[in-house]
């Protein structure tokens, strides 16, 4: 591993993937990339929002400052995943398809692993992998580990 790639949500409980990925990272001397990706309803949602709290005014929200917003969002998690871990680590905001969008910052950063939350949906604790996890497995070229400490669904 040279370059990992944990993806992130401002969930509770996230922050353990953070810091685990981050010392298998420094385990190794690899580098770590923190990703949050907004979907495109969710940034539809937050317009709206926008919209209406600013209705008097002439400001709009955008799509430059959601992809800001997400970039905010993974260096928050970081900051506070990675404070006690010696790894050297950027952050990355995306708008998008999740699944897309973490393949697509997985080539264009030259990340050769990636760390994905998982689910835990029956009473035994069986993992089952969503959608975005799924497809993540079956089209990312290297190792995908997915993680299904009590973190939510992706």
């Amino acid at each position: 591993m040279e370059r990992a790639l944990v993806v992130v949500h401002p969930v509770d409980g996230i922050e353990w993937l953070v810091a685990e990925a981050g010392r298998l990272a420094a385990g190794v001397g690899a580098e770590l990339v923190v990703l949050h990706v907004d979907s495109e309803a969710d940034y539809e949602e937050k317009r709206r929002e926008f919209d209406e709290v600013m209705a008097d005014e002439a400001a709009t929200y955008d799509l430059g400052q959601a992809v800001e917003g997400a970039e905010q969002v993974a260096d928050e998690v970081a900051r506070e995943a990675l404070s006690d871990v010696d790894v050297e680590y950027e952050v990355v905001g995306a708008m998008g398809e999740q699944g897309e969008r973490i393949l697509g910052v997985a080539e264009e950063r030259d990340c050769d692993h990636v760390f994905i939350p998982g689910r835990r949906r029956s009473p035994t604790g069986k993992a089952l992998f969503g959608d975005t996890a799924q497809h993540v497995i079956l089209n990312f070229p290297g190792p995908v580990t997915i993680v299904t400490h009590p973190l939510t669904d992706l």
